[in-house]
């Protein structure tokens, strides 16, 4: 029925690509070091306050925002309805990106006339979530069957895959010479909690029987992995409010090399082919987890043909709830299939994203004194484009930046970007990072055209944190 559809459809308002186009290279902000750990470091030494260093929030769905659906328009919703189920194919995505930087620090190492080398560390938690459109579900729940005899329904249209994970990480930024720094990063990851469903194959169809009877024919091949879950569930409670305290007070424990355990590796490097161009690329994530524990993965296969004088899934026109809608068809699958649950280990690989970058810096400061150019100060002005790009299980998701960089005034820098990518093709935004004294605050929000009616907005991110940084002495 048409509320089933909405689950579909609502899920994209509360979904962002992992793209930090306006903190990759913003090397006054150490949380650069995250996205590039071959970034310039021109400090001696930082440390983030503790769950303020690094707040990101972030939503994003292609091909699809919540006011195509809800606008005020004079459009019968129904049929506002039936164009997004309709509209959007099975490669349009909905996804989910949230990160808290709990603890980070780092400083320079080396000699002591020549501190060519950073070493920075920390640990976040992070929340990734990506959903791939399951259209033909979708017109399924919409439609239902009984109008759509002979046709086939693709069960592989269900793809996706969730984490939630704490990330301790330790990594080195070396100088070689005024043209090369080159960085690398190690990480070990305690997954909290992970679902991943991205093999799904199989098919659905009705036909036309004797007697007035359907034939409904099942091909089915999938499974559903997740870790974290079991125990969460099975938690003895007294009520909900209970059940929330001891589900939060587990995931804790899983937060330090409590919950099942990977490894992954950050590669970067920044390159000067001239004094004011600027070359950047990294590569993160190159990882792996490893699910020994608290395993359940769920599988429906084989082939299966039933007979009924019913449809197995009522059309939009039912009058059921959503509750009732849902109640038959698990009743109705419950009579039919068996779920198979085992405990079997598992790995999940975590999605690569590549970052990289090209720039040009001009217009050094005039000093006031002499009327002069400050020949020992960097330049004011940077200029560049930016390519980003994350693995998904179908296919990469792939953007492009142009940005422009420009020194403020001597505690207040700026960064303005213009990016177009799956979800966006006018997303414009800025960011700001302060300087006073030694304490840093930085503030990031894409897509900012789309603030004066988010609803409309199929992409929107903020970022934020403070940090204490102790500046390089001046030679």
């Amino acid at each position: 029925m048409k509320k089933l559809s909405i689950v579909f459809i609502l899920f994209s308002f509360f979904v962002h690509a992992q793209n930090k186009q306006l903190l990759y290279n913003y090397t006054d902000i150490p949380q650069s070091l995250l996205l590039n750990p071959g970034a310039e470091v021109n400090y001696k030494w930082h440390i983030g306050i503790p769950l303020l260093s690094h707040i990101h929030a972030s939503f994003g769905a292609s091909g699809v925002s919540a006011y195509d659906l809800f606008a005020a328009n004079g459009i019968d919703f129904n049929e506002k309805l039936r164009r997004v189920v309709y509209n959007l194919d099975r490669n349009d995505y909905f996804t989910i990106n949230q990160q808290v930087e709990i603890l980070s620090g780092g400083f320079a190492v080396g000699k002591s006339f020549e501190r060519n080398k950073y070493l920075s560390f920390g640990l976040y938690q992070e929340t990734d979530i990506h959903l791939y459109y399951p259209r033909d579900y979708a017109i399924l729940a919409y439609e239902g069957n009984r109008d759509n005899i002979d046709r086939e329904f693709d069960l592989s249209d269900l793809n996706g895959k969730g984490e939630l994970i704490s990330v301790l990480h330790v990594g080195l930024t070396t100088k070689v010479n005024k043209k090369w720094t080159y960085g690398i990063r190690g990480k070990i990851y305690s997954s909290l909690l992970n679902f991943k469903s991205t093999n799904n194959n199989g098919s659905f169809v009705t036909t036309e029987g004797t007697n007035n009877f359907y034939n409904h024919a099942f091909d089915l091949d999938l499974e559903l992995q997740t870790s974290g879950f079991a125990s969460l569930i099975d938690l003895d409670n007294d009520g909900q409010n209970d059940w929330n305290k001891k589900a939060v007070k587990e995931l804790r424990k899983r937060v330090l090399f409590g919950g099942n355990l990977g490894l992954g590796v950050d590669l970067g490097f920044t390159y000067h082919p001239k004094e004011q161009f600027t070359i950047t690329g990294s590569i993160q994530d190159l990882g792996f987890i490893h699910h020994t524990k608290d395993v359940e993965t769920y599988t429906l296969k084989g082939q299966h043909t039933f007979e009924g004088v019913n449809p197995l899934f009522p059309n939009n026109g039912s009058g059921q709830t959503a509750e009732e809608y849902w109640q038959e068809i698990k009743d109705n699958f419950e009579d039919l299939f068996e779920l198979d649950t085992i405990t079997k280990k598992y790995v999940s690989w975590r999605s690569p994203k590549l970052n990289g970058s090209a720039s040009y810096k001009y217009g050094k400061k005039i000093l006031k004194e002499c009327n002069c150019i400050a020949e020992d100060g960097d330049y004011l002005n940077e200029v560049g484009l930016q390519v980003f790009a994350i693995g998904r299980s179908r296919r990469p998701q792939l953007a492009v930046t142009a940005f422009y960089y420009r020194r403020l005034f001597s505690f207040l820098s700026g960064k303005v970007t213009y990016t177009v990518d799956g979800f966006s093709k006018t997303n414009v935004g800025v960011g700001l990072s302060s300087h006073v004294g030694n304490m840093n605050f930085y503030i990031m929000a894409d897509n900012l055209f789309e603030y004066q009616n988010i609803a409309k907005a199929q992409y929107a991110s903020v970022q934020l944190g403070f940090n204490y940084i102790f500046p390089m002495e001046k030679k």
